[in-house]
């Protein structure tokens, strides 16, 4: 059999035990029911035909029963990355960590949002969520396994992602990646209270990259173009993102970078005269659509960082 070794994400559904502010899924939760054991088993032999890495996703995966079958059913087929993605609650009970570990499971990917309670429990809509997800990633650290983990850019919590980075850096997480909202599902909604503007969240995503590049940590940003990240472009995930086939609940994205350049994304008027045009795949297109371009300044010179267009910026010495 012959194996791509990209990736593939398989929706299990989109049930979830939190009710983010900004979550990509809307109302599926409502309209999609979860997908049966036995369709996710043939979508796994079909999955395994391209690729030898997995991540389950949703909705919230580790609500679903089968969630240790289903895992142990991936590693019989001979995968050999096997990411759960998750919001990270249920791993606050050591027993739901071990039982996954034990089927096959060896990347986990739980999301925060917040430095303290009050700020992740507001974007999740759900309380408790913020002291079991940190509890979840210090169970998974002790038993040993890789935790990357995902924090969303909002209107609320931009300021204080160097706080976030200080809390991940003390949970000990091998990578962390700053993702700006995507405004669909119900973020776009709420446009204008979730999404914020580019140039004010620059100067701290500057900041929390360079606490853990400083503290020897991966890390990443995701959505967020070039012309904002001076002297930093090369944390760009889209630079290293595997290709990626996507098992939605009723569709199959066969390219999801494909469908990045060619529907998710866009590019702005001045965007062909940027140096980093060719790397750049771009806002997330909703954006500008609310937006405008106006705050895209192509970079000409990329060996000279550039800080002069995003306000308030203050240069530091980084430090965990």
């Amino acid at each position: 059999m012959e194996v791509l070794g990209d990736r593939v994400d398989l929706k299990l559904g989109f049930s979830c035990n939190n009710r983010c502010r900004f979550c990509v899924q809307g109302d599926k939760r409502h309209r999609i029911p979860d997908l049966s054991t036995e369709e996710l088993r043939r979508k796994l032999a079909d999955a395994r035909e391209h690729a030898s890495s997995i991540v389950f996703t949703g909705g919230e995966v580790t609500l679903r029963r089968d969630l240790v079958e289903l895992v142990s059913h991936a590693r019989s087929l001979g995968f050999e990355r096997i990411q759960v993605q998750t919001n990270g609650r249920m791993f606050a009970y050591m027993k739901r960590c071990e039982e996954l570990i034990a089927a096959g499971a060896n990347e986990f990917s739980p999301a925060l949002h917040g430095h303290t309670p009050e700020l992740h429990d507001y974007l999740t809509r759900a309380r408790g969520s913020f002291a079991q997800t940190t509890r979840g990633i210090a169970n998974l650290k002790r038993l040993g396994q890789p935790v990357i983990t995902n924090s969303v850019i909002t209107r609320s919590n931009y300021r204080h992602l160097s706080e976030l980075a200080r809390l991940l850096l003390k949970l000990h997480v091998d990578q962390y990646q700053l993702a700006f909202v995507h405004p669909l599902g119900t973020a776009q909604q709420g446009f204008l209270s979730v999404v914020p503007r580019m140039t004010l969240i620059a100067r701290h995503v500057a900041e929390a990259l360079d606490l853990g590049i400083a503290a020897g940590r991966v890390v990443m940003t995701e959505a967020i173009p070039p012309c904002f990240l001076p002297g930093r472009e090369r944390y760009m995930a889209e630079t290293i993102m595997p290709e990626t086939r996507v098992y939605d609940a009723q569709t199959v994205v066969e390219s999801y970078r494909n469908y990045r350049l060619t529907e998710g994304k866009a590019k702005g008027p001045r965007c062909p005269e940027c140096a980093w045009n060719p790397q750049c795949e771009g806002p997330w297109r909703e954006y500008p659509e609310h937006y405008g371009w106006d705050e895209f300044v192509p970079v000409h010179d990329p060996s000279s960082p550039r800080w002069a267009h995003l306000p308030g910026y203050r240069p530091r010495r980084a430090s965990p």
